[in-house]
């Protein structure tokens, strides 16, 4: 099958030609303005574009940004006349392959065409080994190649068909919720539900009919029967997130659940089986929490049959350059971006630091660069300055960024978003740290293209 080859210009005379002259060795299309060639471009999938800069009242440059925006991996080829020589370059900056001045060569003209073409098949080639590769390396949405990771994607095998309870354990941001998920959609309950309850954003006050829900009339209010999250997760997975903050008021009845397999909601008097199966997780050392005297021990040996223990980032150093890969990659995917990758240099400053939000941290991070980054790979200079601060950066490599904000913008667009990832993309407390309003912070953001996830 012959390549697809779009070509727009808004002189009648050259696309004649250019389609007359390629037609033999690529299936050609012509069209006269960015509306045409957008329509064009939905209809079907071209490999690359010849693009005139100057398409009557029509802007070349935005059009090419509109391209890029739509399919990063379409190759454009800018067309220009020799006077404007620094509106191509502008172009490549803008993700164009090379520029090519009128009169046309087509002898020449072929030439960028091949490589052209050849480049994007380099590139699609390396995307298919880079995603290859991290599916070599992934496990259930879990990310890694440490031993330590291997482990834990051992432990899932052996567990996802049994319906043995689960507590799993680890710092906050190390994945505790995608272990648990993992372990529930590759299992035999992955058709049923998966009900998650976060023990410690629910007021005690409000938990037990979270579980248990109630019937019409149990209280002021109670207008409906409501279901309880076990209800829901019948035949499923129900996920107890931070168990170590639940209430030692309602641990027992928790237990009792677990124990009968049966529950009661609030305000009725009849009994209701329930089949769940139990993973909780928690951040905390339930041990000495019940030494303490915080957590009841038969609950904690109820949940404890199996533990896995989720490893800081700082202990599995190697597998930060596979994270790095994989948010990049999802980055590129859901912003239309085509950022190939991190330098050297920025993986040897992201390896250096020790990450105590550990992966949910290096996301962050991975976010804030991908949102400063004008070019086709992550710089130094697109890393939050605290971060740079933080490792030492200036004093160990002598490094200084090559492209520090300039302009009031620029400035305000980066203390902004530092503030932001700070702060864990909390839009409230990052609005109060910088004193504006909520509304205002959300109108720069936007500006900015950053998308929460």
């Amino acid at each position: 099958m012959k390549p697809k080859i779009l070509i727009v210009d808004d002189e009648a005379g050259i696309c004649v030609s250019l389609k007359y002259g390629l037609s033999k060795d690529y299936d050609v299309v012509s069209v006269m303005s960015a509306r045409a060639a957008l329509e064009e471009m939905d209809k079907r999938d071209y490999q690359l574009v010849l693009l005139d800069m100057f398409l009557g009242r029509d802007d070349g440059l935005a059009l090419l940004q509109e391209i890029k925006l739509r399919n990063p991996q379409t190759i454009v080829i800018v067309m220009t006349a020799h006077g404007s020589i620094r509106s191509s370059v502008d172009a490549m900056k803008k993700g164009a392959f090379t520029y090519i001045t009128k009169p046309l060569d087509l002898e020449e003209l072929n030439i960028f065409i091949q490589q052209g073409l050849n480049y994007r098949t380099l590139n699609e080639k390396v995307a298919y080994l880079s995603e290859e590769l991290q599916d070599r390396y992934q496990y259930g949405g879990m990310i890694g190649k440490s031993p330590a990771m291997v482990q834990v994607y051992d432990l899932v095998e052996r567990l996802k068909m049994l319906d043995t309870s689960v507590l799993i354990t680890g710092e906050s941001g190390t994945g505790k919720e995608l272990v648990a998920r993992a372990i529930h959609f590759m299992g035999e309950r992955k058709d049923e539900s998966f009900i998650e309850v976060n023990c410690a954003a629910i007021p005690e006050s409000l938990l037990e009919m979270e579980f248990f829900g109630y019937k019409r009339g149990a209280f002021t209010g109670a207008i409906v029967d409501k279901k309880g999250k076990f209800e829901a997760a019948d035949k499923g997975t129900l996920f107890f997130d931070e168990i170590g903050d639940m209430p030692m008021s309602l641990q027992g009845k928790l237990l009792r659940v677990l124990q009968e397999k049966h529950f009661t909601p609030l305000g009725s008097n009849e009994s209701r089986s329930v089949d769940v199966r139990v993973v909780a997780a928690t951040n905390r050392d339930l041990w000495q929490m019940v030494q303490d005297g915080t957590f009841r021990q038969d609950l904690y040996y109820r949940l404890n049959v199996v533990n896995i223990n989720l490893p800081p980032l700082r202990e599995r150093k190697q597998d930060v350059p596979l994270l790095i890969s994989h948010f990049l990659t999802q980055i590129n995917r859901e912003q239309g971006r085509d950022i190939r990758g991190a330098t050297r240099e920025v993986e040897r400053i992201l390896l250096t630091y020790d990450y105590p939000g550990n992966v949910r941290e290096l996301k962050n991070i991975v976010e804030f660069a991908a949102i400063m980054c004008t070019g086709d790979h992550v710089q130094p200079e697109d890393l939050p300055q605290w971060l740079l601060k933080a490792v030492g950066t200036a004093q160990e490599s002598h490094f200084v960024p090559a492209d520090e904000p300039k302009t009031l913008y620029e400035i305000e667009k980066r203390a902004i978003l530092e503030v932001l990832y700070k702060n864990g993309e909390n839009q409230s407390r990052t609005a109060t740290e910088l004193g504006i309003s909520r509304s205002g912070l959300l109108v720069k953001l936007k500006e900015y293209g950053y998308q929460k996830k």
